[in-house]
C-alpha cells in the first residue's frame, strides 16, 4: 500500500462565508498566520517520514495557497520517495472563487502535473505526463472558495464552524469539508506557556479528523492525522531531517501465534480477537462477522467461500454505478485498458470466469516490484510492474472495462517474513460483483481471497490510518472460542 497517498489525502483537508463587498477581503486573507509559510516534520508512529510546507499569501486581489509534501521510507529493501506540491489561486474577496490550480507529483507513483483553470462552464484540466501526449480533462465547475484554503484559521477568526467544498488534487472530484472548534489548552513550548486552540477538520472523502492546534498568533503547533500520524512545527532545516524507517515493519500487526490451517482453505475460516478496532469498522458482511466481548475486545470471524451465482456480463452496479466508473486513476475507458480486457477474456460471458481470467493475467504478467509504483492504470501498462497497489488498480480497471463492477479493498493480510514473526501486513486487493460480491487477490493469485485477509476500507482511503499502531490481535483460532464470564464478586 502507498502510505504517501493516504497522507496526501489527509493533507487535502487542510487546504463558510460572507457576502462580498467592494474592497473587502476574505477572512482567509485577514486571519493571523506566520509570514512566509510554515514547515512541519511528519511523524508516523514516532518516526519522521517526511516534511510539509503550507502557506497562504495575498497579492492584490488574489490569494495563493501552497501545500507541498515530501515523503520517504523504506519499503522492504527499496526506498520509496514521493513529492507533491498543490498550488491554488483564488479571488481574495469573501467567497472568492477558485481560479486555478497546479498539482505536481513526482517520485513513487509516477510523475504528473495537473493544471486546472476555471472556465465559464466548468474547469479545464491539462494533464501532463513524461513521454505521453498532454490530455485535456473537463470537469464541472468547482464550488471551492478562498475560505476553504485555510478553514482552520477562518473558523478560529470567526469563533464558529465553517463548511465548504474542496476539489481533490488526486481524483478531481469535489468533497464536503467542515471545520469545528475544539477546546483551549495551555502547553509549555520552549520553556514558555502557550495558549492553544484546537480546530478539527473533516473531509467527506477521508472521514479522518485532522486536528490542528493553533496559538494566539495564528501559528500551527501540531496537526494530528489520527492517533499515530502527526505533523509538528519545525524550522525548515529540522523538518527535512528524516529518520530511516522501514514502513512495513513499523506498521505491521504482530500475532500471538501463526494462522491455523483452516485460514488457507476454501471454504475456510479463522477467528481473530482484536483490540483497538473502532465500531465503524465492525460492519458485518458476507465475509466478516463481529462479536463484541466483555473485556472490550471484538472477535471477528472471517469466512472464505466461492461465489455460487452465475451471471452474464455486463452487469449493473448494485451501488449505483460508482464501481463501473472510469476515473483519472481507474481508467476503465482508456483504449489500451479496454483492448487488453477484451483480449484477456475473449468471448467469455460468465462474469466470475471472466474476473478470474483477468486476475490471473495480472498476477502472471505484472512483475512483483516494491520499488516501482504507478498511480494510474494506464501507467501500469507501460511499466508492467509494481506492488499490491498496482496489481489491484490494474485489475479493477480491467474488470470495469469488461462490464464487471469492481473496487479496491484495503486491509491486512497474514504473512510470515524472514524474521519468522507471524503478522498482518497492510495490503490491497479487489472486490468484484459477479452476480454477488466476491474478493480476488491479483498479487497472490487467489481466485477467492482466503480468510487470511481482513478488510477495513476501500480504494486507498485514508480512513484506515488511525489503525496504524493501534490495532492489536490477542488471539487467533480456527473457531470462535467462548470468553468466560467474569467471576462474581464475593459478598
Amino acid at each position: 500500500m502507498k502510505f504517501s497517498i493516504l497522507l496526501l489525502s489527509l493533507l487535502a483537508g487542510l487546504a463558510s462565508a460572507d457576502t462580498a463587498k467592494p474592497g473587502v477581503k476574505s477572512d482567509a486573507v485577514t486571519s493571523l498566520r506566520p509570514e512566509g509559510g510554515e514547515y512541519f516534520g511528519i511523524y508516523l508512529m514516532g518516526k519522521k517520514v517526511g516534511h510539509l510546507f503550507v502557506n497562504v499569501e495575498t497579492k492584490g486581489d488574489q490569494v495563493t495557497s501552497t501545500n507541498s509534501m515530501y515523503f520517504k521510507a523504506n519499503v522492504g529493501t527499496r526506498t520509496s520517495e514521493r513529492n507533491m506540491k498543490d498550488t491554488r489561486v483564488y479571488e481574495a474577496k469573501p467567497k472568492g472563487k477558485l481560479l486555478s490550480f497546479i498539482v505536481e507529483q513526482s517520485g513513487d507513483g509516477g510523475d504528473q502535473v495537473l493544471e486546472g483553470t476555471a472556465t465559464p462552464t466548468g474547469m479545464r484540466v491539462l494533464r501532463k505526463r513524461p513521454g505521453q501526449p498532454n490530455e485535456v480533462i473537463n470537469i464541472k465547475a468547482s464550488k471551492e472558495v478562498v475560505e476553504d484554503a485555510d478553514q482552520a484559521r477562518v473558523a478560529l477568526k470567526r469563533n464558529q464552524p465553517v463548511e465548504g467544498i474542496v476539489t481533490d488534487g488526486t481524483d478531481l472530484d469535489q468533497y464536503k469539508v467542515a471545520t469545528t472548534l475544539g477546546p483551549t489548552e495551555t502547553r509549555t513550548i520552549a520553556g514558555i506557556p502557550v495558549k492553544l486552540r484546537q480546530a478539527i477538520t473533516l473531509s467527506d472523502k477521508e472521514k479522518v479528523p485532522t486536528e490542528a492546534w493553533v496559538d494566539e498568533k495564528g501559528r500551527m503547533v501540531e496537526i494530528h492525522f489520527g492517533p499515530n500520524m502527526t505533523a509538528i512545527a519545525e524550522t525548515a532545516e529540522v523538518a527535512k531531517r528524516l529518520d530511516k524507517v522501514e514502513v512495513f515493519g513499523l506498521t505491521r500487526v504482530t500475532l500471538p501465534k501463526p494462522m491455523p490451517a483452516s485460514a488457507y482453505d476454501v471454504p475456510g475460516t479463522v477467528t481473530m480477537t482484536m483490540q483497538g478496532l473502532p465500531d465503524k469498522f465492525q460492519v458485518n458482511t458476507y465475509r466478516q462477522s463481529f462479536t463484541k466481548l466483555p473485556n472490550g475486545s471484538v472477535a471477528v470471524v472471517i469466512t472464505a467461500n466461492s461465489p455460487q451465482k452465475k451471471s452474464v456480463r455486463p452487469l449493473a452496479d448494485p451501488n449505483g454505478g460508482i464501481n463501473l466508473k472510469s476515473t483519472i486513476i481507474v481508467e476503465a475507458d482508456n483504449a489500451d485498458i479496454k483492448a487488453l480486457a477484451k483480449k484477456i477474456i475473449g468471448d467469455e460471458k460468465d462474469a466470475y470466469t471472466a474476473a478470474k481470467k483477468i486476475t490471473r493475467w495480472v498476477n502472471q504478467n505484472l512483475e512483483k516490484d516494491y520499488g516501482s509504483s504507478s498511480d494510474r492504470a494506464s501507467d501500469i501498462l507501460k511499466t508492467m510492474k509494481g506492488d499490491c497497489t498496482e496489481h489491484s488498480l490494474l485489475t479493477t480497471a480491467l474488470l470495469r472495462a469488461a462490464g464487471i463492477p469492481a473496487k479496491r479493498i484495503d486491509g491486512v493480510v497474514y504473512m510470515m517474513n524472514e524474521d519468522k514473526v507471524p503478522a498482518l501486513y497492510w495490503h490491497e486487493w479487489v472486490e468484484a460483483y459477479v452476480g454477488e460480491w466476491t474478493q480476488l487477490d491479483p498479487t497472490f493469485g487467489e481466485d477467492v481471497v482466503k480468510a487470511t485477509h481482513f478488510a477495513v476500507g476501500e480504494e486507498g482511503n485514508a480512513e484506515i490510518t488511525p489503525l496504524f499502531g493501534s490495532l492489536k490481535v490477542t488471539d487467533v483460532a480456527d473457531h470462535l472460542t467462548p470468553v468466560p464470564a467474569p467471576a462474581p464478586k464475593a459478598k
